[in-house]
């Protein structure tokens, strides 16, 4: 009978509009990555757009979708370490990862997060991970060093049998990591779980020009499926960069120094939201950055919000090529040799507030 390996992934973005810091300076730093990192970081955007396409294709359920492949990437990354055969080869292909190796990617992860988190003093980014394990199951000391080392990873066993510690210890660091916007990611321990492994990603970010309180009135906002709903909504008139094609217009918010940004899509009139979907790929979104033009007056109205999201990635997961790490015949043995490992779930659980 095959052990279940138990991974959880999850988002926490929280943006909003205080200060963080009082340094005034609006320098903007280059992200200082290698070679290396900057393949890898073509392989994520590869993985993140099918990842999403993924997603919106097989949600029926909610009507907002929020997503980190970054975070979903990073854990399996981790997992990754401990992946041999048919399995490891399904997961980079799942990853993008084709032509580096596995030591390529882990230096890569470390010189990405390390870059990201220390680029801009007006941003808080924290990326946290974490790997609790059975205490009596035996974990190969290389997968837990790597992980302690390239991923910065919080290692600890526990007693799963006293589930309720257990339960609060898991828990507890994700309410700390999250801070308390994310409560718990697990509410059971089976006999079969002998591992938890977790990501969380914090963002809390002040615009750089910042929204006026007092301009925030109810205005209507109308759906996708053409529904008018009144919305409490920030205004401003402001020289921002702009885009506009057959498929809709687009503004660019900066956050702190302007390292980080959100990125606004608008569909235009009868233009279907699948439509713009359907081209995203690395290609059409360099595309979209390049044709970004700094435009005087642009008339802003965007809705304050707030939401949560949660999928379990199985079968996304599996459509992407990864499907043999769910099941029997995974082959995880660089976390244990005695042990036959799989997958049991990937859950990712996100929430956002603007």
């Amino acid at each position: 009978m095959k052990t279940s390996s138990f991974l959880i992934f999850f988002l926490l973005i929280f943006l909003m509009g205080c200060n963080l810091h009082e340094d005034s300076t609006q320098e903007l730093d280059e992200l200082k990555i290698s070679e290396k990192t900057a393949h890898l970081i073509e392989a994520e955007n590869q993985f993140g757009f099918e990842l999403f396409q993924k997603i919106f294709y097989s949600e029926t359920r909610k009507e907002n979708i929020m997503i980190s492949p970054l975070s979903v990437s990073i854990a399996l990354a981790m997992t990754y370490n401990g992946a041999n055969g048919e399995t490891k080869k399904a997961m980079e292909k799942t990853l993008k990862v084709y032509g580096l190796t596995t030591q390529d990617i882990n230096d890569s992860y470390f010189n990405l997060v390390n870059s990201l988190k220390s680029l801009d003093d007006k941003v808080l980014l924290e990326i946290a991970n974490a790997i609790f394990y059975r205490d009596d199951f035996e974990v190969e000391h290389e997968f837990i060093s790597t992980n302690k080392y390239y991923y910065d990873a919080t290692v600890s066993a526990l007693d799963f049998g006293d589930q309720q510690h257990a339960l609060k210890t898991i828990n507890g660091w994700v309410n700390e990591k999250t801070h308390g916007k994310i409560e718990s990611i697990l509410n059971q321990i089976t006999p079969n779980h002998v591992m938890f492994l977790l990501n969380a990603i914090y963002f809390k970010g002040i615009w750089q020009k910042e929204f006026n309180e007092e301009g925030t009135q109810l205005l209507p906002f109308i759906t996708e499926k053409g529904v008018t709903v009144e919305t409490e909504t920030m205004q401003r008139t402001d020289t921002l960069p702009y885009a506009s094609n057959e498929l809709f217009s687009a503004v660019q918010l900066s956050y702190g120094k302007g390292n980080y940004n959100m990125i606004i899509f608008l569909p235009h009139p009868n233009q279907p939201l699948e439509e713009l979907i359907n081209r995203l790929d690395q290609e059409t979104w360099n595309t979209w950055m390049e044709s970004f033009k700094e435009v005087q007056n642009i008339d802003i109205k965007f809705p304050r919000f707030k939401y949560k999201y949660e999928i379990v990635l199985n079968d996304v997961l599996t459509n992407m090529g990864m499907g043999v790490a769910f099941t029997g015949a995974a082959d995880f043995k660089g976390i244990n040799r005695q042990s036959d490992l799989l997958i049991d779930y990937v859950k990712h659980k996100s929430f956002i507030e603007v």
